[in-house]
């Protein structure tokens, strides 16, 4: 695995409707495609510290370690 392996960009448009799931714990995991076309999965409550009153909205980077253990995500624009 190289290091641009471990990196995902991932464009995000999640409503403050849809992630009131995120809140209320049913919904575990976010699951979705980077910009260059790989599926990836990360626990919801990362997202939390992004949340506004629109949402979730931009463009975000997500890097995790060798075992594919997420070690940060911060917004990119």
């Amino acid at each position: 695995m190289t290091i641009m392996d471990n990196v995902f960009y991932i464009q995000l448009d999640i409503s403050t409707t849809e992630f009131q799931d995120y809140y209320a714990n049913n919904v575990k995991n976010v699951i979705a495609i980077s910009n260059d076309g790989r599926k990836v999965q990360f626990p919801a409550n990362i997202l939390q510290k992004f949340v506004s009153h629109s949402g979730i909205q931009g463009l975000f980077k997500l890097t995790v370690d060798s075992q594919s253990k997420f070690q940060s995500m911060i917004k990119v624009t």
